[in-house]
């Protein structure tokens, strides 16, 4: 792992200053909080999943003399409200919630943040909303095309994490698993109360299994969770087998290539990476060319590994200086 003595290591535990709920729909209502400075860059933290809801860990990256952090738990999950709901809840939804958010918070302009599904957000915000987005910080590219969700879900990762994927396929059975995110869909949408969790555990293991270098024993504790995993995998295979709700397949990419460019960014991604793989990130990086991309040696896809860490550090602080 990395073994550099100067990485920058996440800023100390940051409380949330401020919290509130924001109704946005006739469904939905959001959580929302606000921590670090009251007058400093605004920045959006968008978790990811989807469905996985915002941790305490995202306000760390950033300097919070530097920076005025906003998160909120995106429809479904977290502590937004109702839980694991589907209905009314698609990627322009959520984009709709951002700029309620930002308008409710009287931000002009913010720097957006997020990694793996939201990077996809932010990108998403970003292409609808250039005019609010000051830069991008992202990890973990992932643009929600048909290659990348059947790299992850249906056959490609499974060869490098053959154990963790025996686990995944088990609630399937053996006739139904040419098409796993179908199969999976059925489930977790179904009224057998108890095949939607037990499809929902599995679907979430195989996330927390694969996303760290160090493998399958470095699970974070909440994907054992069942709360967390009702809504992880629902909100997920929703949004998977609907395509993101993009127009086609490749859309984002190709928005990005259109819209992006002239916008400062900084993408980070790890070599390593089973859950998104590097290819979305060189894709990416080629169409918008005003990015930098980061590739680290020693990582995979989690957030909190020391090069990773190190990177997304380093370019919070970069943009602090930029746009103070």
């Amino acid at each position: 792992m990395n073994t550099n003595k100067n990485c920058r290591r996440l800023y100390s535990r940051i409380e949330a200053r401020r919290t509130g709920r924001l109704r946005v729909s006739d469904v939905h209502e959001i959580y929302w909080e606000e921590s670090g400075s009251p007058d400093g860059i605004p920045v959006l933290a968008l978790h990811g999943g989807p469905g996985g809801g915002s941790s305490p860990e995202m306000r760390r990256f950033f300097n919070p003399e530097k920076y005025r952090i906003i998160l909120f738990d995106q429809r479904g999950c977290g502590r937004s409200t109702p839980h694991s709901e589907l209905r009314e809840n698609t990627t322009w939804d959520l984009v709709a919630d951002a700029e309620k958010l930002r308008e409710h918070l009287g931000v002009d302009k913010w720097v957006v943040f997020g990694g793996s599904w939201g990077s996809t957000l932010s990108l998403s915000y970003a292409v609808a909303h250039r005019d609010r987005t000051l830069g991008l910080i992202l990890r973990g590219i992932f643009l929600i095309t048909k290659s990348e969700i059947g790299w992850f879900y249906q056959e490609g990762a499974s060869r490098l994490f053959p154990d963790a994927y025996d686990r995944y396929v088990s609630p399937i059975p053996e006739d139904e698993r040419g098409d796993l995110l179908t199969a999976f869909h059925q489930r977790l949408t179904g009224d057998d109360r108890r095949a939607r969790i037990d499809a929902a555990r599995a679907w979430a293991r195989w996330e927390g299994e694969t996303l760290s270098l160090q493998g399958p024993g470095q699970r974070p504790p909440r994907f054992d969770q069942d709360a967390f995993v009702d809504a992880f995998a629902r909100i997920e295979c929703h949004y998977f087998v609907n395509g993101g709700f993009f127009e086609k397949d490749g859309w984002l990419l190709e928005q990005a290539r259109e819209k992006l460019q002239g916008l400062p960014g900084v993408i980070v991604h790890g070599r390593y990476d089973v859950v998104t793989p590097l290819s979305s990130a060189w894709a990416l990086k080629k169409a918008w060319p005003d990015a930098e991309l980061h590739i680290i040696p020693d990582a995979g896809h989690s957030s909190l590994e020391p090069g990773i860490v190190d990177k997304l550090v380093r370019a919070a602080d970069q943009f602090a200086e930029k746009f103070s």
